[in-house]
This record gives structure tokens, C-alpha cells and sequence, in this order.
């Protein structure tokens, strides 16, 4: 069933975001790919492959709206579910703005995550 739904990537820091969410997202049938930081899925060779990014706001080096940027610049039109622990009212607007599919506050519902993977890819609920 994982051929069934786009690649997500999630780009993250934190640790233990990156071993539940790839179990999770493998549950509803989304093949997954994470990444520690946003060179690192830079350099993956995945970009090209990602229907849909989860991208952690805060993050070491390049920070999740900058990878957004970078992906702008690179032309890449990947959808960004942007996750963060704290929120911020100015990043939120200019991460929205800049085309963010969603901009969820830690800890999110399964249901949220999912509701926004769906409206990002066009499939389902409107993001949030």
C-alpha cells in the first residue's frame, strides 16, 4: 500500500520526530523519508521525489523557512506542512505567505497531521 500516496519527507531535529512519524505516516499508506537537517535532505537525492514536506521550523544551520526558500529558489513546488514547539505569529505569516500548506504547534493530533498531508496534497480537509 506505501506506492499508493507521494513520498513524504520530514525534516527535523529532533530525534524522536523522526522514528515515530516515518511508523505512522507507514500506516496510512505514505512511503517516508527523514532527514536530521535540511542539507541533509538537500543532499539526499529525495527532493525531486517528495510529494509532501513535514519541516520543523526551528531547527540547527538552515532553519525550516529557509529550506523553504531554498527550495523556491531551486524551483522545487513541494508541499510544507511546517511543524514547531513554539510558536511565532511573524513566522507563521511569512511561511503561509511564502505558500506553506500548514503551520501546526507540537504537540499536533494525528488527525491534524493527517488533515493537513491531505489538504496539502489536494485530497482531503483544508490545512489549518
Amino acid at each position: 500500500m506505501t506506492g499508493a500516496h507521494p513520498r513524504v519527507a520530514i525534516v527535523d531535529d529532533d530525534l524522536s520526530v523522526r522514528e515515530s512519524l516515518p511508523d505512522w505516516l507507514k500506516d496510512f499508506g505514505f512511503p517516508s523519508n527523514a532527514f536530521a537537517s535540511a542539507d541533509e535532505f538537500l543532499a539526499s537525492g529525495f527532493v525531486a521525489q517528495t510529494g509532501c514536506l513535514i519541516l520543523d521550523v526551528v531547527m540547527p544551520g538552515m532553519s525550516g523557512p529557509d529550506l523553504q526558500n531554498e527550495l523556491t529558489l531551486r524551483g522545487h513546488k513541494i508541499p510544507i506542512i511546517f511543524i514547531t514547539a513554539r510558536f511565532d505569529r511573524a513566522v507563521r505569516k511569512r511561511v503561509l505567505d511564502a505558500g506553506a500548506a500548514a503551520y501546526l504547534l507540537k504537540p499536533f493530533s494525528d488527525t491534524a497531521l493527517l488533515d493537513a498531508i491531505r489538504a496539502a496534497l489536494g485530497t482531503g480537509a483544508s490545512p489549518p
